[in-house]
């Protein structure tokens, strides 16, 4: 996967959405439990273009945001703290912004959109600054995936990347013939555990065994031209597998793993701890990771996986997204933080943890 091969404006844009997520807390029962929590940033487009925004500069990257008659301050001054370049407003004063109500009853989590969805295609990308992105990243069934790539195709001159995210309620037996017809156009099919074992009619709950027999499963249909593509799998506590033909299937554990990580998770999705409440926003955030680490390690996925669990160790370690702060280093030099630490500084732990782990094979 030669990603030096395009030039383009920009090296990522995903077509995901931009949604205020409000919240609702029950008991087991259905009764308020009393907490409340304000209104905060969402949506799976938001936390991809961030985990991306945590490698690469606010210029390199894009992403629509339709902004209604109701766009709070605070949200916007929010964005405005990742880069204002990153995003490209389309303004609508006749409607308010996507929302979505999240309901929590005791250990599970309801989605639900209190307004209509704005979806957005390749199309909308056309003539503006993010036209033609090196890589395009979007969450949806197998179904409109197809007319995605429908959209894409249609220009000659455009052949990105593609990072496909199944949409979870749509990863079911009867979507597998779409996926079927898509997979040779996505150069990245990751969908997390129990949608791809659901996807293949495969049992739950998953394994290290049957998600391997998974990445085996979807590569055997083909996945990218003449089989070139790869599956990722996300696999929460197991950490993440990367399955290509004609490689051995890599596995990249969580970066938060074992007990003395608990304190630092909110959000346990992709950390080595299990629960059904907090899954917002870490898978996203992981393949906008992913995204990033294509374009910094020449397209290496296996490299990338790196990357993207990075990504996705920021984004649970709080409820909504991570902070970005600047700072100097010892020569002067202006360097990102991102909740207080370094991205590069956590790569590389996680690479020297992956070779201490081959090194004892």
């Amino acid at each position: 996967m030669d990603m030096a091969s395009e030039k383009s404006t920009r090296d990522f844009v995903s077509l995901g959405m931009f949604i205020i997520d409000e919240f609702s807390f029950a008991d087991e029962d259905g009764n308020p439990t009393g907490k409340t929590q304000a209104a905060q940033i969402g949506g799976g487009g938001t936390y991809a273009s961030v985990g991306a925004r945590i490698w690469l500069p606010p210029s390199n990257l894009g992403m629509i945001i339709d902004r209604g008659n109701d766009f709070p301050v605070h949200i916007q001054e929010a964005l405005d703290s990742y880069g204002p370049e990153m995003w490209l407003y389309r303004d609508n004063r006749d409607r308010s912004t996507t929302r979505a109500i999240n309901s929590y009853r005791g250990e599970f989590r309801d989605f639900d959109y209190l307004t209509p969805r704005i979806r957005i295609t390749p199309r909308d990308l056309a003539g503006t600054k993010l036209a033609r992105p090196r890589i395009i990243h979007f969450i949806c069934s197998p179904s409109r995936a197809l007319a995605i790539m429908s959209e894409v195709k249609q220009d000659p001159d455009w052949r990105p990347t593609t990072v496909y995210e199944p949409i979870p309620d749509r990863c079911v037996p009867e979507e597998l013939p779409a996926l079927t017809e898509v997979l040779p156009d996505i150069s990245v099919l990751s969908p997390n555990a129990d949608e791809a074992l659901s996807l293949l009619s495969m049992p739950l709950p998953p394994t290290k065994e049957l998600v391997e027999d998974a990445c085996r499963r979807f590569l055997d249909i083909g996945v990218g031209p003449n089989g070139t593509g790869a599956v990722v799998i996300r696999s929460g506590a197991m950490g993440a597998c990367v399955a290509q033909r004609g490689q051995a299937l890599f596995w990249v554990d969580a970066y938060w793993c074992g007990p003395e990580s608990s304190d630092k998770v909110v959000d346990v999705t992709g950390a080595c701890l299990t629960s059904n409440i907090g899954r917002r926003g870490a898978g996203n955030s992981f393949l906008g990771g992913l995204a990033a680490g294509l374009v910094l390690a020449n397209g290496d996925v296996s490299e990338a996986t790196l990357y993207a669990t990075v990504s996705a160790s920021f984004t649970i370690e709080q409820e909504g997204l991570p902070r970005l702060t600047h700072t100097k280093d010892a020569n002067g030099a202006e360097v990102e933080l991102w909740n207080g630490d370094s991205p590069a500084r956590r790569l590389k732990e996680l690479q020297d943890r992956l070779a201490t782990r081959k090194g004892t094979k």
